[in-house]
């Protein structure tokens, strides 16, 4: 068996040193000429560190990453409505990691060049069309070229060149009006040093978690999200060129100055941030199908998802484990229907949870509820309410720790 695959991002790269691991030839298609340590700090759950430390990954993703030991959920005043243990402090066998997205990025693809066979990665092969028969798939690339599999894989994120051939009549990226502003910067370690912060509401949401050693004892390098609705659903999103623009202080300023985390100097470290970025929070709908023939779709390419609950990356690396494991073990078109029949329901629903605020609409509800603050936390919400909003995401989204 080849198994083609559209794309070399997590996705991708995960599903390919998957296959490897069980004898099975891939190559990896990436669109981009070079790769280059993009973006800021993402979440990645046990659940899915699980799988990359079956591949051997933990101790390289140990060493550039910061162990998530908890979560607090806070009001725009920093009081606090939610805590919770994560990873091995929740009981968990592996950790959560808080990490750079493009380390871990590199650490995927270090280890990929370092196993696979010299030519089974290609960059500037950007996918544009792809035919099959009962026996095969060959995929198109932007410089003429092609190349013939027994399957195809689109991992080529949200704006999936697989899906739209796939789904010619798919909706589109939908925005939901809410511009997030990204960035990391060495700073003072707050709160343990360890610890992930979310507070404010769906309206206006600050997030912050260390994502990795600072240069010195005393310091993290620290991500920073803001997230402010300035627009609603009946807006179309930016441009493509515009997802990923240098932000400016006059725009992000008015939205920080909101927040009073009595731990943490938000202003400063804002403004002392040397360049940081803005992005639209977009995903898609979930689809009919993700499979047609010898073609099926992962990670972002089949259910882009807004970023709540972190689980963008993780669903990614489940989706190529699953994959990879059914291929290995029935044919191929039997193997993509399984693979579809399990993974694509799971993802649809945390899509649309993650558009009602994951497990996030804590903050939400006591926002509603409490706009100015509060004397007494159960006087506003239940223990129990707020339990079943953020351990019924965990329990949805896979991440729930295993009871005895």
């Amino acid at each position: 068996m080849h198994v083609l695959i559209a794309g070399g991002g997590i996705g991708g790269l995960t599903l390919a040193m998957s296959l490897h691991e069980r004898g099975i030839r891939c190559t990896i298609f990436e669109a981009a000429t070079e790769v280059r340590e993009l973006g800021v700090g993402i979440n990645t759950l046990p659940h899915a560190i699980r799988e990359l430390a079956a591949l051997g990954l933990l101790p390289a993703l140990d060493a550039v990453a910061v162990r998530t030991r908890e979560l607090r959920y806070l009001n725009r005043f920093g009081q606090e409505i939610w805590v919770e243990k994560r990873g091995i402090y929740a009981g968990h066998e592996v950790p959560q990691f808080s990490i750079h997205r493009g380390w871990l990025h590199g650490v995927l693809w270090n280890a990929a060049k370092e196993r696979l066979a010299p030519d089974a990665i290609l960059t500037g092969k950007r996918l544009v069309g792809f035919s099959q028969t009962a026996g095969g798939v060959t995929a198109r690339f932007a410089d003429g070229s092609t190349a013939h599999g027994d399957v195809l894989v689109g991992a080529d994120g949200i704006h999936s060149a697989v899906r739209a051939i796939l789904h010619p009549q798919d909706g589109g990226i939908r925005w939901n009006g809410i511009q997030m502003w990204r960035g990391a910067l060495d700073w003072p370690a707050f709160e343990g040093g360890d610890t992930m912060i979310v507070a404010g509401d769906m309206k206006e949401k600050l997030v912050l978690y260390p994502i990795g050693a600072g240069r010195t004892p005393d310091t993290r390098l620290t991500n920073w999200v803001v997230c402010a609705q300035i627009g609603d659903a009946t807006r179309p999103p930016p441009r493509r060129e515009d997802w990923s623009r240098p932000g400016r202080l006059d725009e992000v300023l008015p939205h920080v100055r909101r927040f009073r985390m009595p731990f943490l100097d938000v202003e400063a470290m804002v403004r002392a941030t040397p360049e940081f970025w803005e992005y639209p929070m977009c995903d898609r709908d979930p689809l009919p199908f993700w499979t047609q023939g010898r073609v099926t779709l992962l990670g972002d390419a089949a259910h882009p998802m807004y970023p709540v609950g972190s689980n963008g990356a993780s669903q990614a690396v489940l989706d190529a484990r699953c994959l990879a494991a059914l291929l290995a073990e029935r044919p191929v078109e039997e193997a993509l229907a399984a693979y579809e029949a399990e993974r694509l329901p799971k993802t649809a629903e945390i899509v649309r949870s993650n558009r009602l605020g994951g497990p996030e609409r804590v903050v939400d509800v006591v926002s509603e509820r409490a706009p100015d603050g509060f004397a007494r936390l159960e006087d506003v919400i239940s223990r129990e309410e707020l339990a079943a909003i953020a351990g019924g995401y965990a329990k949805m989204a896979g991440f729930a720790v295993a009871q005895p």
